[in-house]
């Protein structure tokens, strides 16, 4: 039913934000809940056909999503138009779609993702703001954040990011390009994190905001971030940051 040729079928584009508090990350798992059973069960139920979605990008366990996109391949028997409104009656308040499409034959979420937009938000305040506590890393010491952004400019451009890569992940390459990193703070007590590249490895992210915190405490200079990157060694750099300060914002196609 997935063949992309098969006048039967219609390759579909979906457009979906997500509160991943509650789940185990997005990818489909044996003995878990993630955002994509719930999706794939709603859209049975819908289409009544098994169906496997294709997203954009995985998302680690509580991280959240303002925009993930996925692809599938089903029977044309539910208006495109309708659908998001059809999918929200039947899927939880924590995961909303707003938006599908008719994708071009061959189209997929994931494959011809151009880049991705990520960000990481810091409660920088002597308390915890009980409103961004599922949303954000609270740390109570003031971040130098000129000097947090001074050693994020050594990690764009293209390089091998092997040392902020997960030490038990298994990839064919390390090599990405961060098109833009920066650390900016908003007003009130956030401190906000972007970071937008062409590819993401299994939980780089989180690896260079937990090193960029480091910066930012004083118990690293901006220069030792590039060091990092050299040594191609993940103990070298900092532990992960929580997960659930982490939102993919946006996907890219051309």
């Amino acid at each position: 039913m997935r063949i992309a040729g098969d006048a039967k079928v219609q390759n579909y584009r979906i457009h979906f934000a997500y509160d991943g508090t509650a789940y185990h990350g997005f990818q489909i798992q044996k003995n878990a809940l993630t955002v994509q059973q719930v999706l794939e069960e709603a859209l049975q139920q819908l289409f009544e056909q098994n169906i496997r979605l294709e997203g954009a990008g995985r998302t680690d366990a509580g991280v959240h999503a303002r925009e993930q996109v996925a692809s599938f391949y089903a029977s044309p028997r539910i208006p495109v138009e309708r659908l998001p409104y059809a999918l929200n009656g039947l899927l939880p308040p924590d995961i909303v779609v707003y938006e599908a499409a008719s994708a071009e034959p061959g189209f997929s979420a994931r494959k011809d993702a151009r880049a991705k937009l990520y960000t990481y938000t810091i409660d920088n305040g002597l308390f915890p703001d009980v409103f961004f506590r599922l949303y954000a890393w609270h740390l109570r010491k003031p971040l130098k954040v000129e000097a947090m952004d001074a050693a994020a400019a050594h990690l764009q451009g293209q390089h091998d990011f092997k040392a902020f890569q997960s030490s038990n992940s298994d990839t064919g390459g390390t090599v990405r390009t961060l098109f833009q990193l920066s650390v900016s703070r908003l007003p009130g007590s956030r401190v906000v994190l972007s970071y937008e590249g062409d590819g993401f490895l299994y939980k780089m992210v989180r690896n260079i905001t937990g090193t960029l915190v480091e910066v930012g405490l004083g118990k690293r200079e901006p220069p030792a971030v590039k060091k990092i990157l050299e040594s191609k060694d993940r103990r070298w750099a900092g532990v992960a940051a929580p997960p659930h300060g982490l939102c993919l914002e946006r996907v890219y196609y051309r």
